[in-house]
């Protein structure tokens, strides 16, 4: 599989059901970058929200 290398971005948009370290427990660095932006709660409802509001 890839490694997409999204810390390269100017804005990273992480959608994430909560703020746990995740199945392996194991923090990942990206979310502590100052271009990354955590939208919190389900993938598909957060977004769908955030579209009908748009």
């Amino acid at each position: 599989m890839p490694v997409l290398e999204v810390w390269k971005a100017k804005q990273v948009f992480d959608s994430k059901r909560g703020q746990g370290t995740g199945y392996s427990g194991i923090e990942n660095p990206l979310f502590y970058k100052d271009n990354t932006r955590m939208f919190y709660g389900d993938a598909k409802a957060s977004i769908d929200l955030l579209v009908q509001s748009l």
